[in-house]
């Protein structure tokens, strides 16, 4: 089904505004609720301004014989983003000058913008400019670049608590693969086995999917959230980059300690599959946002493959041949452990300080002695460590790397525990938790 909707989403040309994003959107609203949002051109949002709406019908390069030698219908790339409208004869050292190519990948048409500065120009493989030898060409662009609107997708799952886990993910990048789809592809599904989570079992946190243009879409959500958003999330990723490559790459948030971190770090190191971790820096994705000074949100980001270390990055070359279904929806079951170990996350106090406490007579401990199964050890060294570590400090994450497993294991039997009266959970008058624990 990622693959499905892969497919549908792939030619759309998606700039930073437009109808592409809209209808990117709409396809993606089919498998899970997207609210879309329109904020008009001219907008302020801190240093920023919202630029103007651009649309592309059509776009060409022809040679004085009348033959297409560039096509904006082949490939959307072929087009620089936010191109103005033109419709003229130009010289062939005027064309030349405007014909953008990546000699190191003569064979890929590489991805050029000019948003904020208006501009017009194409995009070819560097082994085509050998075709362009008459003295002037006729080149059409029709395109409309005029006041509109920036749209921002948005969905929410209300929890038990107003306490948020952030989701965000950009949508503004015409047909690539690793840097563009896979991010909004991982998030939809990840947001889509949540509502389904959700009818089985209550969701402690609320949960927030966001689906802006890099960087102005960010920028542009905080002008107008930012403090609530300080003020309710606990722990966010930037979804980018999540469909290519065997192993995983973790980018902290810019605290480099928050339980967005420890999570995504706890679950990775039980995951089997290789994995790095690199700091928080100001280049990337929209994590620069959400990490910046005024907000420093605890938003990291967790990618396979990152951005600027494949070669085929932003060019033609970064298509399907370059993600597999089977690296998607392992992303998404990731991404799922590391909500399902947030869900779980408790700091317990224990009620019995004063030595172990007789377990049978709580009726958890088996009352018959000698040979146990492999089940009961399991959950008798669970129980052990949950009692010896729940003193306000430790959180279900620390108690199960001591044990080697995943926070979540532990939380059937730690609410056994409470149910028992054998714990309680920390209701801040004990003593606070380490940092980058939840409290």
């Amino acid at each position: 089904m990622i693959m499905e909707c892969f497919n549908r989403l792939f030619p759309i040309n998606r700039s930073l505004t437009g109808d592409g994003v809209r209808e990117s959107l709409r396809i993606l609203g089919e498998i899970v609720p997207i609210r879309q949002s329109e904020y008009p051109s001219g907008m302020e949002c801190f240093d920023w301004t919202v630029p103007k709406e651009w649309n592309v019908r059509s776009a060409y390069v022809k040679d004085r014989d009348g033959r297409t030698l560039i096509d904006f219908r082949d490939h959307n790339l072929h087009l620089v983003g936010y191109s103005v409208p033109v419709r003229a004869t130009v010289s062939r050292e005027e064309l030349l000058a405007r014909l953008h190519t990546r000699p190191d990948l003569p064979d890929a048409i590489p991805y050029v913008t000019s948003y904020y500065k208006e501009y017009w120009g194409f995009c070819v493989q560097h082994r085509r400019l050998a075709e362009f030898t008459d003295d002037e060409y006729e080149v059409v662009i029709d395109a409309t670049l005029e006041d509109g609107h920036l749209t921002i997708g948005e969905g929410f799952i209300q929890g038990e608590t107003d306490r948020e886990i952030l989701f965000s993910t950009y949508l503004c990048h015409p047909s690539m693969a690793i840097n563009e789809l896979s991010g909004p592809l991982v998030q939809t599904f990840v947001y889509k086995k949540l509502l389904e989570m959700q009818k089985r079992k209550a969701l402690k946190y609320s949960y927030r999917f966001l689906y802006v243009p890099e960087t102005i879409g960010s920028i542009l959500y905080l002008s107008l959230h930012g403090e609530e958003l300080k003020a309710k999330v606990d722990a966010g990723y930037v979804v980018t980059c999540a469909g290519h490559g065997p192993s995983y790459t973790y980018k902290k948030s810019r605290r480099g300690d928050s339980l967005a971190d420890k999570a995504a770090l706890h679950v990775l190191s039980r995951s089997g599959r290789p994995y790095r971790t690199v700091d928080w820096s100001p280049v990337g994705s929209d994590e620069r946002q959400y990490g910046s000074q005024a907000f420093n949100l605890p938003v990291g980001s967790l990618m396979r493959t990152p951005y600027l270390e494949y070669k085929e990055y932003h060019t033609s070359m970064d298509n399907e041949s370059l993600i597999s279904e089977e690296a998607l929806e392992e992303t998404v079951r990731t991404y799922l452990d590391i909500v399902e170990t947030l869900e779980a996350n408790e700091i317990y106090v224990s009620n019995h300080t004063h030595g172990e406490p007789k377990l049978d007579k709580h009726g958890v401990y088996p009352t018959i002695g000698g040979q146990r199964t492999e089940e009961q050890r399991r959950r008798l060294f669970m129980i052990s460590y949950l009692l010896a570590f729940s003193d306000g400090k430790h959180d279900l994450m620390d108690v199960a790397d001591k044990l080697g497993v995943v926070g979540k294991d532990l939380w059937e039997t730690a609410k056994l525990l409470e149910d028992k009266g054998l714990l309680r959970k920390a209701n801040g008058t004990e003593p606070a938790a380490a940092a980058g624990t939840f409290n």
